[in-house]
């Protein structure tokens, strides 16, 4: 136990206890689970529409593990056989000796095979337990509005759990095993976790719109019947997939974002241990800025179970976001207190005097979460004015509707990254002066930004709680409606839907300023790894002082190069996925059009073939994963080796900033359309079936793929390239030098990089496999 060697008594203490708080955590998710399974699950209409949902929705699974499992097991042996290239950190060295290169990359392959692991376990424990979660709210709403609200928000509640204790379960255990060399083992940890919501996003977004975007165009627009109606064959598919996207993809994306940012806080932490104790590499570490993060993490996991205590209603009130909200905000305020106190005795200086300011970075992230929150909410409600616009173009038809969204789109960016950068500059008011030393003072404001990324997620069970609890009631909403439940029932069914179309737009805000707060701090983390590995080649003369790495010069031409190749890289994931979607789409409003015209489906005396749209949802969302994983992890590889060290820096740069606003942009446009359609079916500007709401649902299928395909992929595909590149970074330090020739070695590298991005790209670029008719 490695992680107790620096530890003073009352830290060691804080571990054990974290440790325990994530255990906790775990084992509350499963008692939430039993309770859930335990409640009735309605008619036997009920449950035969369930029974198809469930079906698709494990098949889904199943057969998604099956394609990303050979992926993962190439990756863990090409990570345990990094013992060849990757060189072993000071720390590392320092704790393990002449065993330390068979270590750490054994270590590293271990933790991300772990973070692969528990990443697919939330996504899958959560969307199964959301699956028997839907028909239980639907059989509750029978009974009132209370019993429907507690078992939605419960369901979502088991991924929220799941989330915070895996997740912090996972770090703890890497600290205490490696101790200050934990660094090369939490990349690990962090880049399995990623992988997995990068697979668990493209593939659940792909199909959950294929099939939503099929069964409106058809349902809504062509034939005029209402939504979820049992004659759509795609309607089954639109089930599953509100699922596997947003229930499994969702999970699995703030599981990483949850990870990634405690990892890169412990990655600063330890940076900034090492060199505020004294010299850099002198052995000394002030372990105060390490045990921080990990005992924020367990408040946040405490003030999520005591918050989700409060989240009730009662017949006479029927309000669902007001108890959220509640429940949320009485969490915030127990995490805020707890983390005071817990700066009052972790975060003293030598000379007993408390540090305040890491506190401070870290309730700026509250307050970043609380912005975006209400930012996205502006947006996208149908409370406030530019959803309202939107749906008062579509009186003019389709075009205008798109171009009004797409507009509100562009300008919600823009205001959501001043609300990132203020936050971020927080951090540097927060920290600056903290050192005479300008390479520390630099350090502590990484430090502070990741803390802020600490903070925006204090709360994840809280709101995964939140987000999951939209699909769930949607799905409750559309077994109501397939098995014919009773108006009182379709009313609170109809309200729990309506709240969760707001909770998933909310999720989806913070969910992405997240993302670009914790790849922030991967750049940061990069920048300072770069300097320690470069450090010991400058004393030995390996390396020329002039080459040292202090920042991204934007000027030098390999840099630009890497900047400009970093900003085009979202718009090809943007690309990919998006027409994936359209092929796949394209496929479910065939075969829907195809059934409407067997004799007796209209007339509901013949069941659809809902097994075929499920089959092509399926089929089409299978084949964009490997092909997706494939160029988030060889393009940095490529650019490293063949632009430099620093030319990878400015390539990280180029990502972040128009992965952020290629993110928000599409997911709020979406969101906007999605809510323009719904403001009209409300009874504005002709109700449903007139001319307006069929240009709504027109631009609500043009942004489905846009807010719950490309955009959420974007947030885990930014995180897994920052962590391939801080994994390969020491490998480019010592294998390549400004101005020399690539080795042979290096030279055959790249070309099978550039062969697997050409088949890659190739690939995603097919026609997908038609599903075609066995009758014909």
């Amino acid at each position: 136990m490695h992680g107790l060697d620096d530890l003073d008594g009352l830290q060691q203490a804080a571990i054990w206890t974290v440790l325990a708080i994530s255990i906790f955590g775990i084992v509350y998710a499963f008692i939430l689970r039993s309770q859930i399974l335990a409640q009735d699950k309605g008619t036997a209409k009920m449950q035969e529409v369930w029974g198809f949902i469930k079906a698709g929705a494990n098949a889904y699974l199943s057969s998604q593990f099956r394609v990303i499992a050979i992926l993962i097991g190439v990756l863990t042996f090409f990570l345990a056989a990094s013992v060849f290239i990757v060189p072993p950190t000071h720390e590392a060295k320092e704790v393990f000796g002449d065993d330390a290169v068979v270590i750490v990359a054994i270590g590293r392959a271990v933790a991300f095979l772990m973070g692969s692991i528990f990443s697919y376990t939330v996504g899958f424990v959560g969307m199964n337990v959301a699956v028997e979660g839907n028909v239980r709210v639907a059989a509750a709403s029978r009974k009132g509005y209370n019993p429907a609200l507690q078992i939605a928000y419960k369901s979502g509640s088991v991924t929220g759990m799941l989330t915070v204790g895996l997740g912090l379960l996972g770090g703890t255990l890497i600290f205490l095993v490696f101790g200050i060399a934990a660094p090369d083992a939490l990349l690990g940890f962090g880049f399995g976790g990623s992988l997995i919501a990068l697979f668990m996003r493209v593939g659940g977004g792909i199909y959950t719109k294929a099939a939503d975007v099929g069964a409106d165009l058809v349902g809504k627009v062509e034939a005029g019947i209402p939504e979820d109606d049992p004659r759509n064959a795609a309607v089954i598919a639109d089930l599953v997939g509100d699922n596997v996207g947003d229930c499994a993809g969702m999970a699995a994306d703030v599981f990483e974002s949850f990870e990634v940012t405690l990892v890169s806080a412990l990655i600063l932490g330890l940076v900034l241990a090492d060199v505020s104790s004294g010299t850099m590499f002198d052995g000394n570490y002030d372990m105060r800025f390490v045990i921080f993060p990990l005992v924020l993490r367990g408040i946040g996991v405490i003030a999520s179970v005591i918050g989700n205590l409060f989240v009730k209603t009662d017949e006479k009130t029927r309000n669902a976001m007001a108890a959220m909200n509640r429940g949320f905000y009485i969490a915030a305020a127990i995490a805020v207190a707890a983390s005071a106190v817990a700066s009052y005795f972790f975060m003293r200086n030598a000379d007993g005097a408390v540090d305040w300011r890491p506190f401070m970075a870290t309730f700026s992230g509250v307050l970043l979460a609380i912005g975006l929150d209400k930012l996205t909410e502006y947006f996208t409600s149908t409370h406030f004015s530019p959803v309202k616009e939107t749906s008062k173009a579509s009186q003019t038809g389709a075009a205008t509707n798109i171009l009004s969204g797409l507009a509100l789109g562009m300008e919600s960016s823009v205001w959501a990254v001043l609300v990132i950068a203020v936050s971020i500059f927080s951090s540097v008011l927060i920290f600056s002066g903290f050192s005479p030393d300008p390479i520390i003072t630099f350090t502590a404001i990484l430090y502070g930004v990741s803390l802020t990324g600490i903070g925006m997620l204090l709360l994840t069970g809280n709101t995964i709680s939140m987000d999951s609890f939209g699909p769930i009631s949607d799905n409750a909403n559309g077994i109501g409606e397939m098995a014919g439940l009773d108006k009182n029932a379709r009313n609170v069914m109809d309200d729990l839907d309506a709240v969760g179309n707001t909770t998933k737009a909310v999720t989806k805000g913070i969910a992405i300023g997240s993302a670009v707060i914790a790849a922030v701090a991967l750049f940061g983390s990069y920048l300072t790894d770069v300097g320690r590995i470069q450090e010991p080649l400058i004393q030995a003369g390996e390396l020329l002082e002039a080459d040292r790495l202090v920042g991204i010069n934007v000027a030098s031409p390999t840099v630009f190069i890497g900047l400009l190749i970093g900003g085009a890289v979202p718009f090809l994931f943007s690309a990919l996925t998006i027409r994936a979607v359209s092929r796949a789409a394209a496929q479910i409003v065939n075969e829907v059009r195809r059934q409407f015209r067997i004799p007796g489906l209209m007339e509901g005396k013949v069941q659809p073939d809902y097994a075929r749209a499920v089959m092509i949802s399926t089929t089409a969302a299978q084949k964009e994963l490997v092909s997706l994983g494939i160029i988030a992890v060889v393009v940095p590889i490529m650019v490293g080796f063949l632009l430099g060290v620093e030319a990878l820096g400015g390539f990280l740069a180029g990502i972040i900033l128009t992965g952020q606003l290629m993110a928000v942009f599409q997911s709020n446009a979406g969101g906007a359309w999605d809510n323009a359609k719904k403001y009209i079916e409300e009874g504005n500007f002709g109700g449903k079936h007139s001319e307006p709401h069929k240009a709504a649902v027109v631009g609500d299928t043009v942004g489905d793929p846009l807010k719950d395909t490309a955009g959420p992929a974007l947030n885990p595909m930014i995180k897994v390239i920052n962590l391939v590149a801080l994994i390969i970074a020491p490998a480019v330090v010592t294998l390549t030098r400004p101005g020399e020739p690539l080795s042979v070695g290096i030279i055959v590298g790249m070309v099978v990089c550039f062969v697997a991005l050409v088949w890659a790209i190739w690939q995603s670029k097919r026609e997908a496999p038609q599903v075609t008719d066995p009758g014909k």
